[in-house]
Parts: structure tokens; C-alpha cells; sequence
């Protein structure tokens, strides 16, 4: 087994929030979140599908780019989301 590393100071100030080690996967177009399959601590594969948007009256498959697990998943059914606000962090 690798030895484990002696933690590494933070570099974000007092008080920031933290942080979650992974990868966003952001929406590629705004739209309605029409639904959400994965939860997290879920395992992913490359290509899998992490949710469905609705835009311009067509549902749309966002999968993820990466392979991981599910670390945080920040959107819901009936959201409305912007371009490029993350949906779900893989990590």
C-alpha cells in the first residue's frame, strides 16, 4: 500500500467553503433539469448518463466525460439551469 501523504496546507482562506475533490459536469445548454439517474457515492463510466435536460422541447442525455464516483449532485428535477452551471461533481 502507498504511504499517506502528510496533508498539505490549505491554500483557500479561514472560513472558505469546502471544497469537493472531483469534476463538474456542466450543462451544455440552459434548459430544465427533467431528471436526475444518479445519486451520490454512485460509480460512473465514461459516457453514462448523469442527467436529462430539457431544451427547446427536446430531452437531452448529459453524460459524464469522466469515469468516478458520484461526490456531489447539485441539481434536481424541475430546475432550471444556465449554460455551464454544473450539474453533477464526479470524482
Amino acid at each position: 500500500s502507498a504511504p499517506a501523504a502528510a496533508p498539505a496546507p490549505s491554500p483557500a482562506p479561514a472560513g472558505a467553503a469546502s471544497t469537493v475533490e472531483g469534476q463538474a459536469v456542466c450543462a451544455p445548454l440552459p434548459g430544465l433539469i427533467v431528471s436526475v439517474p444518479v445519486q451520490v457515492g454512485q460509480q460512473v463510466r465514461e459516457g453514462d448518463v448523469v442527467a436529462v435536460l430539457e431544451a427547446m422541447k427536446m430531452e437531452n442525455d448529459i453524460t459524464s466525460p469522466y469515469a468516478g464516483t458520484v461526490k456531489q449532485v447539485l441539481v434536481s428535477k424541475g430546475a432550471s439551469v444556465a449554460m455551464n452551471d454544473p450539474l453533477v461533481v464526479i470524482g
